[in-house]
């Protein structure tokens, strides 16, 4: 039978695990609705109940607690209370879930002729089957009543913070603009906290808007109603502690004050988006707003999250992913065919490749993720996924800082040459990543030896190649050290290294008629000059030859010329006071190489390598070319 209003006088009752994890039984005997003689406990309740407390998880201290206040109750009514039945096995409590011990309470209200008290619908309807007396309690349709945590939120608070023997602290303000305040002056007790814990525990169980997400040792994660609920105690933390989240705004995405250009881009093109920023910049009210501007655009749209605490219209479906697997949340979404997904905290590699799948498989995605800067956020999918699917994964990514958008960038795949390299035959794959408003290319990512490299475009423009010159560095030091186990590399233009080797190495890097030294060049697209390791600890000569090119070039003379040019080479007639010493060209004001005139101060470059190239077009173009000693 199904709880009624009026009383039920019963002889005997035995109540299941559920209805005492509920606290239906104690609530029901206090409010006279039941009156019972004896209450019998099965020990498999009392087995199952301290497996789940030693596992940490706050169901089995909930279902302790009741079975305390059932005793009280029972020894100011005159209700006899005892335990009987025989203590489950291990096994048997390891596979409650599949009814083992809901058989054996079962079995103890036959056998004492009792009525079974439950708040399990299947449990009722087995016991009636078998011609067990048994009373069905759903669990009531509660209003939202205060809760004990609500005393600490106001309309200002963001964020609720407590734990024990500390002041209770919270979060007040916006998104982007709050304050850590103190709220009271007295600590929080233990007691106080698990109070508060039972009663979150419970209005979860009983409320339609609420739901135990994740239960572990050691932590709860609930979600009841605009609350989203951490709880963590010993052993996992050191001690008691609840953090209590809920949005504090709702925006519409009218309110973000887009441009029509990024209107555009969210109707009709963004199909892969992120939405970056840092921890309390209002990403998930972003995400909100974007999701219920897809669902009013008559568009099909799903979320994935974990926990579940996106606040969102009934037209829109949660998965919980912590109560499902990838594979399933992947079958689920592609056979339901949603217009766009949002994934909400994506976190680990599996959440990245599974975003991945389903955006190559033809879904809209939207993804939040946790970044400091909008590249960071494109960052986390590099050594998961492929470079070069990078931008059929990702088109845009909003980055969300102090509640508002404040960049967005786009994506698209090139072929082309690096910035900051200027030689054609290093082209190459480029993912290039735009600022969507301005049409200005912000970054590139692209594959340098076995890197993937991410370059920020404007630096290189600007001639600050420090960055891309020490990647090259790593590289040509990878390469070498096939070749010696010493090797040290100095980049001295986009188009020229200087490999200090010891000079034992030299010659196997040389190769018979140069041809191991012609093959490393091709391969790295540069000239390389190899030198003794010796030359490189000599600081005075090396601080002469490589300081920066400002600098280096006053405290130098510069050297008179006279430029001639054959059939195969180009040749720099010099003074004769300049036999044998070291040169350095400049073109355009960048050193290109550093060369050692002869002993007819002379210093000839062939017109076929990279560096004679470089000379020639210089000189056709009419630009500076200087040489300094």
């Amino acid at each position: 039978m199904d709880n009624e209003t009026k009383t039920n006088v019963i002889e005997r009752i035995v109540p299941d695990t559920s209805v005492v994890i509920e606290g239906l039984l104690s609530t029901k005997i206090k409010n006279n609705e039941i009156k019972a003689n004896e209450i019998i406990i099965h020990e498999a309740v009392l087995a199952e109940l301290e497996h789940q407390a030693n596992l940490g998880k706050s169901i089995g201290f909930v279902g302790l607690e009741e079975i305390s206040r059932l005793r009280e109750f029972a020894a100011k009514n005159n209700i006899s209370l005892d335990f009987r039945g025989e203590r489950p096995r291990a096994a048997e409590i390891r596979h409650a879930s599949l009814g083992e011990i809901d058989a054996l309470i079962r079995q103890l209200a036959f056998d004492e002729d009792a009525t079974l008290i439950t708040s399990d619908k299947v449990q009722s309807e087995v016991a009636l089957a078998r011609g067990i007396k048994a009373i069905y309690f759903r669990g009531p349709e509660r209003g939202l009543k205060r809760l004990k945590l609500e005393r600490f939120f106001d309309e200002t608070t963001m964020s609720v913070h407590l734990r024990e023997n500390v002041m209770p602290h919270a979060k007040k303000g916006m998104p982007g603009s709050w304050e850590f305040k103190p709220l009271r002056k007295a600590i929080v007790k233990q007691e106080e906290i698990q109070e508060i814990t039972t009663e979150l525990i419970e209005e979860a169980k009983l409320r339609k808007d609420g739901f135990i997400e994740i239960e572990r040792k050691g932590s709860t994660i609930i979600q009841l109603g605009k609350f989203r609920i951490v709880i963590t105690k010993p052993p996992f933390s050191d001690g008691w502690e609840i953090t209590a989240v809920r949005p504090v705004k709702r925006l519409n995405l009218g309110d973000y004050k887009l441009s029509d250009k990024s209107k555009r881009r969210i109707s009709t093109q963004a199909e892969g988006v992120l939405v970056a920023g840092s921890p309390g910049m209002g990403k998930t009210t972003f995400s909100q707003a974007l999701a219920e501007f897809y669902a009013s655009q008559d568009k099909i749209v799903k979320t994935v999250e974990a926990p579940r605490d996106l606040i969102l219209p009934d037209s829109i479906t949660q998965y919980a992913i912590s109560h499902g697997s990838s594979q399933e949340i992947h079958d689920i979404l592609l056979l339901s065919r949603p217009d766009y997904t949002f994934f909400d905290e994506m976190r680990n590699t599996d959440d990245f490749k599974l975003f991945a799948d389903l955006r190559l498989a033809g879904v809209g995605m939207v993804g939040v993720v946790h970044a400091t800067s909008p590249i960071d956020a494109i960052q986390r999918f590099l050594g998961r996924i492929e470079m070069g699917v990078i931008p059929q994964v990702v088109d845009t990514v909003f980055f969300i800082k102090e509640g508002f958008i404040n960049r967005v960038l786009s994506l698209k795949m090139t072929v082309k040459v690096p910035s900051g390299m200027t030689e054609a035959d290093l082209a190459r794959p480029v993912v290039v990543v735009t600022d969507f408003e301005t049409g200005k290319e912000a970054y590139e990512i692209y594959s340098y030896g076995e890197q993937t490299v991410v370059v920020p475009v404007q630096e290189t423009k600007k001639g600050d190649k420090k960055g891309i010159q020490m990647l090259a560095g790593l590289a040509i030091e990878d390469e070498f050290s096939r070749y010696s186990r010493n090797a040290e590399v100095e980049v001295v233009s986009d188009n020229k290294c200087i490999v200090y080797v010891p000079e034992r190495d030299i010659p196997k890097i040389i190769g018979k008629q140069g041809k191991n030294i012609s093959m490393i060049e091709k391969s790295l697209g540069m000239s390389v000059e190899v030198r003794e390791l010796g030359e490189k600890n000599n600081k005075e000569k090396t601080e002469n030859k490589y300081e920066e090119t400002e600098t280096k070039q006053e405290k130098q003379e510069e050297v008179e010329f006279e430029l001639i040019i054959d059939k195969k080479s180009i040749i720099f007639n010099l003074s004769s006071e300049m036999q044998n010493k070291d040169i350095d060209v400049y073109v355009n004001n960048e050193l290109l190489m550093v060369a050692k005139a002869s002993k007819k101060s002379l210093i000839k470059i062939k017109k076929n390598n990279n560096l004679g190239k470089i000379i020639l077009d210089a000189k056709n173009r009419g630009e500076k070319i200087q040489l300094f000693a």
